[in-house]
């Protein structure tokens, strides 16, 4: 089995559906979702991206890029940088020196939190 096929059978089998239960909701057969778990064929994009959705998981996950359902961590960087000694000081360099990556996320994220406080 591939790790594809098993992450499709781990999130039917912990949402308690059975194969066919899962066929009828992804429009499929009960013996593509078996085929599809046993490694046996490929899911196409269309229905990767059904599970997904679905089990409200990210591709990552179900390609096994990541162990975390939700996905990839954003930021590996960042947080690489804040475990070393000396790296948030590092890191706010970093965010408030003009041109930078994190320069750019930072307006970003301002930008973003600016704009829901005066929605609400």
């Amino acid at each position: 089995m591939n790790i594809v096929g098993e992450r499709l059978k781990e999130l039917r089998v912990n949402a308690r559906y059975s194969q066919k239960q899962l066929a009828e909701l992804c429009e499929t057969t009960q013996a593509t979702i078996g085929r599809y778990e046993m490694g046996v064929a490929e899911p196409p994009f269309q229905k990767l991206l059904w599970y997904a959705d679905f089990f409200n998981v990210s591709l990552d996950y179900i390609f096994g890029r990541t162990d975390n359902p939700q996905g990839m961590q954003k930021y590996p960087a960042i947080k690489s940088a804040l475990e070393k000694d000396g790296g948030l000081e590092a890191l706010m360099t970093m965010c408030f020196t003009p041109g930078t990556v994190f320069n750019e996320k930072l307006k970003e994220v301002i930008s973003q939190m600016l704009r829901e406080v005066k929605e609400e």
